[in-house]
């Protein structure tokens, strides 16, 4: 199969090209390493089963030349504005990363008679509705960040561009996900700041928010487990993980692991971290058990591990 991985150079789509190749697939990763880094998939430059493409997704015409010459068999579109806090203040950041990138896919797809998807959607379209049990049917989603907005006017493209073209469309909504090459986030912040001064830590919020956090490597292979829909039309799966976890946790998890005594927690107040941040939800996930997956670790276990990922990371 011939892949082309849209977003590759980030922190998910390099994980999905490593996975990917590692099935002989041939892998066209697409990038315009505005968060993506070239230092995630250095690995994998020069071989011949991988082909990096430096292209602006959201115009069209480079995009179409992409297609024009690599002729994909699968698309899977991880690329978005992953930095929900950032876009807070710009708007258009969203709609340019995060929808126009997939109308232009889309589009791209319909000409050049790609038939099979991939989309990284997200738990923000659900809104705040912190005190029900998520589940793919649940109804009156309304995203209260642009993020979230951007990704459900996503996954309204797809299901018309999937009718119209019968392609085959999986989408996954997942909740934060982390491990190896983290970018920005809670954990990565948090690490960051106490390197600068280990005796105190800002914490956004009043550190109560508590999310469930899937590591790396367990959303990969559900994407791959699940890649073959065999049907025209949208497949859509929460994936998510057993647990949640609290950023006061993670503080007391990262201080324990740089070994940090008597740190001061300074709370900026408030439920949420930011507006537009949702400060707890639950998912339900027994569609995605039944299908037959589960993640291998839980929430706890998955900030564990990336926090002695990237401390690794840093020290080397």
């Amino acid at each position: 199969m011939k892949a082309m991985v849209v977003g590759g150079a980030g922190f998910i789509g390099s994980h999905l090209c490593d996975a990917l190749l590692a099935e002989n697939n041939v892998v066209v990763c697409v990038d315009n390493f505005s968060l993506g880094t070239r230092g995630n998939i250095k690995h994998l430059l020069g071989r011949d089963d991988f082909i990096l493409y430096e292209v602006d997704v959201s115009k069209e015409t480079d995009l179409e030349a992409v297609f024009e010459k690599e002729r994909p068999d699968y698309v899977f579109h991880m690329a978005a504005n992953s930095d929900i806090q950032a876009s807070a203040s710009n708007p258009e950041v969203e709609y340019r990363n995060t929808y126009t990138t997939t109308f232009m896919i889309l589009s791209c797809m319909r000409k050049y008679h790609v038939g099979k998807l991939f989309f990284a959607s997200t738990s923000a379209v659900y809104g705040d509705k912190r005190d029900i049990l998520l589940d793919e049917n649940t109804p009156n989603l309304e995203p209260v960040s642009y993020y979230g907005a951007a990704k459900l006017g996503s996954e309204a493209l797809i299901s018309a561009f999937s009718y119209m073209n019968d392609i085959q469309a999986l989408v996954f909504r997942f909740p934060n996900v982390i491990g190896p090459r983290l970018t920005h986030g809670v954990i990565f912040d948090f690490i960051h700041k106490l390197t600068q001064n280990p005796r105190q830590l800002e914490i956004l919020g009043n550190g109560r928010q508590t999310k469930p956090y899937i590591y790396v490597t367990d959303l990969v292979r559900a994407i791959l487990q699940f890649k073959d829909t065999e049907h025209t039309g949208v497949t859509l799966y929460n994936a998510g993980v057993s647990g949640a976890t609290s950023v006061t946790t993670i503080a007391d998890i990262i201080c324990e692991e740089m070994d940090l005594k008597d740190v001061e927690y300074r709370y900026t107040g408030g439920e949420s971290g930011w507006k537009g941040d949702v400060p707890r939800f639950s998912y339900c996930l027994n569609k995605i058990h039944a299908a037959g997956w589960k993640a291998e670790y839980t929430s706890d276990e998955a900030v564990c591990r990336t926090v002695r990922d990237n401390l690794a990371q840093r020290d080397r």
